[in-house]
């Protein structure tokens, strides 16, 4: 799997499909090649190191041209390779120039997991410097399923040493990249860049593929040419975002959804990031990700070190579908810890788009007792039920159940909804403080803040400054309180605005420069917590949707809200660009009331529960107020989210056609592992008269099988069973008899014959 030839100084890393080449080429640490696997070759040309450092050439004649076409595999600033860095550093004297050459190797079976030890200030900057060791989301593995390549290189001028971490998995195509560096000099340097991942290769007449979109509009996919400088995409909001995403990819001109090769990168990351192409004169592309370093500097003083959080690499030779798949399969057995995470989830119901902020412990119960009837498991409070709120102008924070709403108090209520056969969830948003709060009016300066300036309001509300440990000690004891209080079996952990404003009364002038990065530290050891002292918790991140669905929070909870946008068919694009990288299992996907809140558009009940199926399920609206006839309908959509919850958690999920392409009709399939069953959903988003039937190939069947053909929600008299073979099934197609009208759907499910 890792393999070193010490005669010719190339380090193999291979998955199951591809090879991943590094060469040792005049003490440089040099990429050599990624992609389809090749033969135990010398392939040290493959860098062209010889251009100008051939072996009768002095060393240093042509350095600058050398270094400004190596292909670096930890590019470094200032000492002549001028296009875009992945570390760069400034000493206390102002020089920032940095040269990193190979020092040993360490091949470890597992992996190596990730930790940064931080000073924690005390209660002011020159207050107590204790030293606090925060976890990094990093990947997990039994030693047989993976090994972790480590490159040791040094800088001897500044005694710096940076290992490079490379852990290659056996059962799926990924490697997974970080780096930690260490300070061996008697004098703090300043880390003003400090990626996770870079690799150059030719420049093939490559697309780029992004994610972009918007609060309720999240993940929408981008494809555009590749073009001479630099492209990609960045956050500096404090979270990954809504707008931009930490995920790039480099794909053929010919690729598609099964073909051509694909480069992707992810960031286990959930603040703010980097991701871009660079295009350079020599038509050769750079590819990198990590911590953005537009809101990055990091002091680190002697003997300290520094680790980046991990980056995702995937090649694929079959498409896009290949590289989902290689995430999928990652991040469902190497990254989700939760013991929900191969579990079907308990189908909910939210009160927030049924009653918002009108409520109270009746109007719950009358919800609960309906859901009852109709087949739901759980009720999930959201947002309301402390302090004074009855808008969202007030009391985050005083996390203190508002006993005017809920009679008799929280544990009643929830004893109550127990007795009627429902588990209970609760909302909280626990890094934010209302102005109007008796928290921010004791502690108004454990807000975000520059002093002099009056923060921005966001939502009507401040982020707290959960860096300094007295804050986060506070928040995290004030939520743990309320979920000791009664019998909660699952939290939704919102965030509902980005960081400005960014003061931090612990840091100081040559400190601050951390402050986006703790953030995230501190973020992730109260979230670490709370699963640690509630190991049986169902915990869904949200930010104002999907303003941080990232893989970084996949450590802590095996599902996020996908996008606070429920329209269905709003949801295709945003579910196509969130499984691009994401299993379905991750998805927080809801029916929700029409017309939608959101976009105001009429949608079949049937629609809307098909599109939620490829989700974690549930029901997001007031069911009291629900027709007979939708009411009705609902223990059959449980029926069949329970009959195929094991395919969409588990199976391989392949996109079929994108109504984000072709404006038509958008269809998608869920294949289990043996491929033996699978299940076919198909929504008709525009129709037209006088149109055929669409031939849909299928794919991810075995060619060789028969497979029964049934439409579990169709009349069986206009749809008999079929059997078809794999080879049919994915080569001729299946004729998709249109459903009737705009935004009608379709499933069909698949299964081995011989069963």
């Amino acid at each position: 799997m890792i393999k070193f030839n010490s005669e010719t100084g190339i380090f193999t890393l291979e998955t199951s499909n591809s090879t991943y080449s590094i060469a040792i080429c005049k003490g440089y640490v040099g990429h050599a090649y990624y992609g389809k696997k090749i033969g135990d070759d010398d392939i040290k040309y493959l860098t062209r190191w010889n251009d100008y450092y051939g072996a009768n050439t002095v060393v240093n004649r042509e350095k600058l041209t050398f270094m400004d076409f190596f292909p670096n595999e930890y590019p470094t600033e200032d000492v002549g390779d001028f296009r875009n860095a992945a570390l760069a550093v400034t000493t206390e004297e102002g020089h920032n120039g940095i040269e990193l050459k190979y020092v040993d190797y360490k091949i470890l079976e597992g992996t190596d997991p990730l930790n940064q030890e931080v000073i924690d200030y005390g209660k002011n900057a020159g207050g107590s410097k204790e030293k606090t060791n925060f976890i990094i989301p990093a990947v997990f593995a039994e030693k047989k399923d993976c090994q972790t390549l480590q490159i040791r290189t040094r800088d001897e001028v500044l005694k710096i040493d940076v290992i490079l971490n490379y852990t290659v998995f056996i059962d799926c195509d990924a490697i997974v990249r970080s780096s930690k560096i260490i300070n061996n000099s008697d004098k703090p340097v300043y880390l003003k860049k400090a990626l996770s991942a870079s690799f150059d290769m030719d420049n093939s007449d490559f697309d780029i593929i992004t994610l972009h979109g918007t609060w309720a509009r999240e993940r929408h996919i981008n494809r555009r040419p590749l073009t001479p400088g630099m492209q990609g995409v960045s956050s500096n909001r404090g979270i990954s975002s809504h707008q931009e995403h930490p995920f790039i990819a480099i794909a053929g001109k010919n690729a598609d959804e099964s073909n051509g090769d694909v480069y992707g990168m992810n960031f286990i990351y959930s603040g703010n990031f980097e991701a871009y192409a660079q295009v350079n004169q020599f038509n050769s592309v750079r590819t990198r990700i990590g911590i953005n370093s537009d809101t990055f500097c990091w002091k680190l003083l002697p003997e300290e070190t520094f680790s980046t959080p991990q980056a995702v690499l995937v090649y694929s030779s079959t498409g896009f579908n290949g590289m989902s798949h290689a995430f999928h399969d990652l991040y469902r057995e190497h990254l989700i810890r939760s013991p929900y995470k191969k579990q079907m989830r308990p189908i909910l119901i939210n009160n927030w788009e049924a009653t918002y902020f009108d409520f109270d412990a009746d109007k719950l119960i009358s919800i609960a007792k309906e859901a009852k009837n109709r087949g739901i498991e759980m009720l999930v409070m959201d947002d309301g039920w402390f302090g004074h709120r009855s808008s969202d102008d007030s009391s985050l924070g005083d996390w203190i159940v508002n006993e005017n709403k809920l009679k008799g108090g929280l544990n009643h209520l929830v004893s109550e909804v127990n007795k009627i056969g429902l588990k209970f969830g609760i909302w909280f948003e626990p890094e934010m403080v209302s102005p109007d709060s008796d928290l921010y009016r004791e502690h108004p300066d454990w807000a975000i803040q520059i002093p002099g300036r009056e923060p921005g309001l966001a939502r009507q509300q401040l982020v707290l400054d959960i860096t300094r440990k007295e804050v986060r000690d506070y928040v995290y004891q004030s939520v743990a309180k309320i979920l000791r209080s009664a019998n909660i079996e699952y939290v939704k952990w919102d965030m509902n605005r980005p960081i400005s404003d960014i003061g931090s009364k612990n840091l100081t002038a040559d400190t601050m420069g951390e402050f986006s990065h703790r953030y995230v530290l501190a973020l992730y050891e109260m979230q670490n917590r709370l699963i640690t002292d509630f190991p049986n918790l169902l915990l869904e991140n949200c930010s104002s949707g999907g303003a941080r669905f990232d893989p970084g929070m996949f450590f802590f909870s095996p599902q996020i809200w996908c996008s606070d946008d429920t329209d269905a068919i709003e949801r295709l694009s945003i579910q196509e660009g969130t499984a691009l990288m994401y299993p379905l299992s991750t998805i927080g996907a809801h029916v929700s009331v029409c017309p939608n809140h959101l976009i105001g558009r009429n949608t079949p009940l049937r629609t809307r529960g098909y599109v939620a199926l490829s989700g974690t399920f549930g029901y997001e609206l007031d069911i009291t107020k629900l027709s007979d006839e939708d009411k009705n309908a609902i223990p059959a959509q449980i029926a069949l989210y329970k009959k195929f919850s094991d395919l969409v958690r588990n199976g391989d999920y392949w996109r079929i056609a994108s109504y984000q392409k072709n404006n038509e009709y958008d269809c998608w399939m869920s294949v289990s592992k043996d491929k033996k069953k699978a299940i076919v959903t198909f929504v008709q988003v525009l129709n037209h008269p006088n149109m055929k039937s669409i031939m849909i190939k299928l794919n991810g069947l075995d060619e060789n099988k028969k497979y029964k053909i049934s439409y579990p929600d169709e009349d069986q008299k206009e749809f008999p069973e079929m059997i078809l073979s794999g080879s049919t099934l994915m080569n001729a197609g299946l004729c998709m008899k249109r459903p009737w009208g705009d935004f009608q759907s379709r499933i069909v499910y698949i299964e081995d014959s011989s069963l």
